[in-house]
């Protein structure tokens, strides 16, 4: 892999793991995919990678839907989520795909560089 990306991803990978909306199994499989960068398990551990944050990375669809339902209500309060709802519904509109929440970004960032890191 070209170092320049694997230093991106690295980085990426620590910004995913430092965001308070990281899953656990997402820092579980980053961690076990930095412990394996270099070494014999690093093309298994990224597999497990690539695969858990494909499963997390949260569509914008799925934000909304989400935010405006009651567990969305119980989740965020009434306030909180009617402006997640609000705001996912404008990033939509430009085109967004994905939460932007800082893991959601970074996961979004390393997924760009997948076919670098099969």
């Amino acid at each position: 892999m070209d170092k320049q990306i694997l230093d991106f991803v690295v980085e990426q990978t620590h910004a995913l793991m430092a965001a308070p909306s990281c899953s656990q199994e997402a820092k579980a499989a980053a961690q076990a995919w930095l412990d394996a960068v270099g070494t014999d398990r690093e093309a298994e551990e990224t597999k497990k990678y690539i695969a858990e944050l494909e499963g997390d990375i949260m569509p914008i669809d799925m934000l909304i839907q989400f935010a405006e339902s009651d567990g969305g209500v119980q989740v965020f309060g009434e306030e909180t989520a009617k402006a997640i709802a609000a705001h996912a519904r404008d990033i939509q509109s430009k085109g967004a795909v994905y939460c932007d929440c800082p893991a959601c970004s970074a996961a979004a960032a390393i997924l760009e560089k997948k076919d670098s890191l099969l």
